[in-house]
């Protein structure tokens, strides 16, 4: 079994996109914990049933730091001089004189072949030592001087623990500083948004010219031509797709999937590409299946629309969270003290004493967004939600009205209506820019964008 093997040639060794990237990352969280050991994870396949896996998707922090995207690799940061040494242990090349290359689970044989030690530090721009190693290295730790990403990887967090089998207060700093610094975009952040978005909006082409408008067209239909394009054209979706027809909307993560697309109700689809990279996009549109309003969705849409409009307005250096927030939620309720909804002016609704809007708008007007769809959870309020925008976030736009199939607040024609409109929006130096632009959403665009795209049939990507 051992002899007659040649040396595997058609293996990706060029330079990861994005080395430089990832090379200031670490940087960065090494002059954030001088004299530190920093141990990031990414963590060992999930087991979806038995000895089935289900597909491995990287820790976003281990994403960010390396551009390694295997499972069960781990990076230290070791302090030397001012800053540290950064190590990448992973499984290299295997030895077939080994059994091991023919019996593991892990094995090469199995699994697929792998880069050689040298390949790997090339291609990643970063020192890597063998998996093997690894146990060795976390037994020299000293505990009480080392921050870990926790929850991550068992193997790691019982290898790592401090003097009174406890986390350290640093584990959560660093999770914390991690989501803090991944607030700020760069530019090859930015290019793999635009990347993801452009994949996404071409899955929301692929759906409309999927869609029958004659009630045949079933939410998984809808929910498997998004996957197909997702999965194509980058890694797979980057959340569960939302495929809402008719007042299945009205539930705000409505991800079964299970209903039919019936002539003279709405579609709303919030669905991303997650791109090779890892980086998703987060848009939602609301589609009239027939192609056409019913005035009452008519009148609903152009509320939500004009709470877009005024949200992505909103969007610019040192404005706050609460300002885009404002911006969204007083259209939304001078919309529905128009349409007579709201018991009280909407003056009164928007005190923060009130809110009585909110029982048909639900949710906030949006959210960071990444490598996670809602990204960079761990940072503190000061910088995400009660602090400023700066230069650089990525965040989502995405007002909403939604009126229950059983709601006796609102006359009946409206009962199951729930319509929502996001946009993917990056703050730049004078303003911002809206990445997903292209997708229409104001109302005429929008049947129009629709009516060209039914004259199509639908095609398999390529």
């Amino acid at each position: 079994m051992a002899r007659g093997w040649e040396e595997p040639t058609d293996l990706d060794t060029a330079p990861v996109s994005g080395a430089e990237h990832h090379a200031r990352a670490r940087a960065a969280v090494s002059a954030a914990f001088a004299g530190w050991t920093l141990v990031i994870p990414t963590g060992p396949p999930k087991v979806r049933n038995n000895d089935v896996e289900y597909d491995f998707r990287p820790h976003s922090d281990f994403t960010y730091l390396t551009g390694y995207y295997e499972p069960d690799a781990v990076l230290v940061l070791s302090p030397a001089g001012d800053g540290h040494d950064a190590r990448l242990y992973l499984r290299s090349r295997g030895d077939r004189s080994n059994h091991e290359f023919f019996t593991s689970y892990h094995g090469e044989l199995w699994t697929g072949p792998r880069l050689a030690l040298g390949e790997h530090q090339a291609r990643l721009g970063v020192a890597c030592a063998e998996l093997t190693e690894l146990p060795t290295r976390l037994a020299k730790l000293d505990a009480e001087q080392t921050a870990v990403i926790r929850g991550v990887d068992p193997a790691v967090d019982k290898a790592v623990m401090s003097a009174a089998n406890t986390e350290s207060a640093r584990d959560e700093e660093l999770a914390t500083t991690l989501s803090e610094l991944r607030l700020v975009k760069d530019d090859w952040e930015v290019a793999q948004l635009d990347d993801a978005v452009g994949a996404t909006i071409r899955g929301f082409e692929d759906v409309v010219r999927a869609l029958s408008s004659d009630g045949s067209s079933a939410e998984r239909l809808i929910d498997g031509v998004f996957g197909l394009r997702a999965r194509h054209d980058g890694n797979a979706v980057g959340y569960g797709t939302i495929a809402a027809a008719g007042a299945h909307a009205c539930t705000l993560h409505w991800t079964r999937n299970t209903g039919v697309c019936r002539p003279g109700e709405l579609l709303l689809l919030d669905a991303g590409v997650e791109n090779r990279h890892f980086y998703t996009a987060d848009v939602t549109r609301t589609m009239p299946i027939s192609g056409k309003f019913s005035p009452e969705q008519r009148e609903i849409y152009d509320i939500v629309y004009a709470s877009a409009l005024a949200g992505q307005a909103a969007v610019k250096p040192r404005a706050s969270w609460k300002d885009v927030d404002t911006a969204c939620m007083t259209v939304l309720a001078e919309g529905l003290e128009k349409l007579g909804f709201l018991p009280v002016s909407a003056e009164e609704s928007l005190d923060p004493k009130n809110q009585t809007h909110r029982r048909w708008t639900l949710h906030s007007f949006g959210h960071m967004l990444g490598l996670d769809v809602h990204d960079c959870a761990q940072a503190r309020a000061e910088f995400y939600g009660k602090g400023e925008l700066k230069e650089g976030y990525v965040l989502t736009v995405e007002p909403g009205l939604y009126f229950q199939p059983d709601d006796e607040l609102v006359p009946p024609q409206y009962r199951g209506i729930g319509i929502r409109i996001e946009d993917d929006v990056l703050v730049t130096a004078d303003g911002h820019r809206t990445l997903s632009a292209a997708l229409p959403s104001e109302p005429e665009e929008l049947l129009t964008w629709m009516r060209e795209l039914r004259r199509q049939s639908y095609e398999l990507p390529r």
